[in-house]
C-alpha cells in the first residue's frame, strides 16, 4: 500500500509540473511577444565575430539592435555560419538572414527579399602608410599590384590593369598579400575596403587606403525568404531611416572602421 502511495504522489507531481509548463507557455502566448528569429555567420570581420571578451560583436550585430530597439521588436540572433544561415532562413527555421549579403539579382530571382541596402562594400587599392607617390591609379604604371585569389578585389585590378599599365601578382591569403606591400615587393594590393579598415585599425598594419580608388560596389541587405515575414522586412528598412538620420548608424561605423 505504501508503494501504491508513493506511486499516486509521483502521478500527482509529474501531473502538476507539466500543467505548470502548459501555463507558463500559455501566458508567454497569451501576451503576444513576437520573437523573431535572425541567422547571421560566424565569422566575417568587421560585420559579425567574436571579440577578445568572447562577446559577439559587429557592424551587423550593432546595426541590428539598435534598428530593433528604435522599432521595438525583439529577435534572437543566431550565429550559424552562411550556408547553414542561409539554409535556416530557407527551411524556415530562422526569419531572416544578416550576414554581409550583397544584393544580387540572382539571389532575388532565386527567393530573397532584401531590405534597402545598409551598407555599400566597396574594394580599393591599399598602399604602405608611407608611401606617398600613389594616390591615383594612374601612378601604379609599370608597378605591381598584389591581390588575392578569386576575389572581388582580384577581378577589380584585373578590369583596370590593362588600362593603367600595371602587372598583377595573384596570392593565396590576405596576409601574404599585405606582407608584400609591405616588403614593397609590390606597390599596393587590393581588399574589400571594409574588411582592409578594419585590419588596418585593429592589426596596427602600416598601410593606408587612398581616396578615391576604389569600386563602385554593391549594398549589403538584410534579407527573408518568405513573405509572410514581410512585416520584419518593413521593420528594419523604417529603423535604418531612422539610425540613419540620428546618427546611431554612423557612429557603428566609425566605432569599427574609423
Amino acid at each position: 500500500m505504501g508503494n501504491m502511495k508513493k506511486i499516486i504522489i509521483c502521478a500527482l507531481l509529474i501531473a502538476f509540473v507539466a500543467v505548470s509548463f502548459v501555463s507558463a507557455l500559455g501566458s508567454k502566448e497569451a501576451s503576444g511577444e513576437k520573437v523573431w528569429i535572425v541567422a547571421t555567420d560566424t565569422v566575417f570581420r568587421p560585420f559579425e565575430y567574436t571579440n577578445e571578451k568572447n562577446e559577439f560583436v559587429g557592424i551587423d550585430v550593432d546595426i541590428l539592435a539598435a534598428i530593433a530597439e528604435d522599432q521595438g521588436f525583439k529577435y534572437d540572433l543566431q550565429s550559424l555560419g552562411w550556408d547553414a544561415g542561409v539554409a535556416a532562413v530557407q527551411v524556415g527555421q530562422a526569419d531572416a538572414l544578416i550576414a554581409g549579403a550583397t544584393i544580387k539579382q540572382e539571389r532575388i530571382d532565386a527567393g530573397w527579399i532584401f531590405s534597402d541596402g545598409y551598407y555599400l562594400a566597396t574594394q580599393t587599392f591599399v598602399v604602405a602608410k608611407d608611401n606617398a607617390d600613389i594616390t591615383k591609379f594612374s601612378d601604379l604604371k609599370g608597378k605591381t599590384v598584389a591581390v588575392k585569389n578569386g576575389t572581388a578585389g582580384a577581378d577589380f585590378a584585373n578590369i583596370l590593369k590593362d588600362k593603367y599599365g600595371y602587372k598583377v601578382v595573384v596570392f593565396e591569403d590576405s596576409p601574404t598579400m599585405y606582407q608584400d606591400v609591405l616588403l614593397g615587393n609590390s606597390a599596393a594590393c587590393v581588399e574589400d575596403t571594409p574588411i582592409m579598415a578594419s585590419n588596418i585599425k585593429d592589426g596596427g598594419l602600416k598601410l593606408r587606403i587612398p581616396a578615391g580608388m576604389e569600386s563602385a560596389g554593391a549594398p549589403y541587405g538584410f534579407a527573408i525568404m518568405n513573405p509572410a515575414n514581410q512585416e520584419l522586412l518593413d521593420m528594419f528598412n523604417a529603423g535604418l531611416k531612422n539610425i540613419q538620420a540620428n546618427g546611431k548608424y554612423q557612429a557603428i561605423l566609425d566605432k569599427y572602421l574609423k
